[in-house]
C-alpha cells in the first residue's frame, strides 16, 4: 500500500500543545471575568409577570426582577415593594422588557426613553410562540435595541445566562 510509509514520520506538536509552552503562554489573558452585569428585568403585563417570577426564583448575580405599574415611573420588585424607576436604573447595564399581550404602552415608552437617555442597553422579549406580529411587538420595537420575536418563556433564562446576569 503506497503512501503509508509517510505516516511513520513523526508529527510535530499540535497547536494545543504549542499553546502550552511558556512562549505561547505569554499571550494568554489571565484577567478574571468581569462580575455579573446589573441586569433589570421588567414584566410589562400579567402573563409576562409569571415568566419573570419563574426566572427570579433562580440564582443570579446582580439581576433584579420587576413588574410594571402603568404609566411606568414606578416598578414593583418581585418579592418586594414599589420602587422608583430612576433608582432602579442607577448602575444598571441592561434592561430586559418582557411582554406577552402588549399592555402598558406608556410604561414601555417611559422605561425605553429613560434607558435611551442613560445609554442603557435594552432588550425585549415578545413571548408569543408561533406568532410574528402582535401588540407586544409594536410596543417594544421602538425601545428595544435587541428584540427576540417570537420568544418562548424559557428564552428569558437563556438570555440572562448569556449576558451573565
Amino acid at each position: 500500500m503506497a503512501g503509508f510509509e509517510k505516516l511513520s514520520v513523526p508529527v510535530g506538536p499540535s497547536s494545543c500543545a504549542r499553546a502550552a509552552t511558556s512562549k505561547e503562554a505569554a499571550f494568554r489573558i489571565d484577567h478574571p471575568l468581569p462580575p455579573a452585569r446589573n441586569t433589570r428585568v421588567v414584566a410589562l403585563d400579567e402573563p409576562a409577570a409569571g415568566i419573570v417570577r419563574d426566572a427570579a426564583a433562580l440564582e443570579w448575580g446582580q439581576a433584579r426582577f420587576f413588574t410594571v405599574k402603568d404609566p411606568g415611573p414606578t416598578l414593583v420588585e418581585v418579592g418586594g415593594g414599589d420602587v422608583a424607576l430612576t433608582g432602579v436604573l442607577e448602575d444598571t447595564n441592561t434592561v430586559v422588557m418582557v411582554s406577552v399581550t402588549g399592555e402598558n404602552a406608556d410604561a414601555v415608552a417611559v422605561i425605553g426613553t429613560e434607558c435611551g437617555a442613560r445609554g442603557i442597553m435594552t432588550a425585549g422579549l415578545v413571548v408569543t410562540p408561533g406568532a410574528l406580529a402582535g401588540e407586544a411587538l409594536l410596543q417594544l420595537r421602538p425601545y428595544a435595541r435587541i428584540l427576540l420575536v417570537p420568544a418562548e418563556a424559557d428564552d428569558l433564562v437563556e438570555l440572562l445566562k448569556a449576558t451573565r446576569a
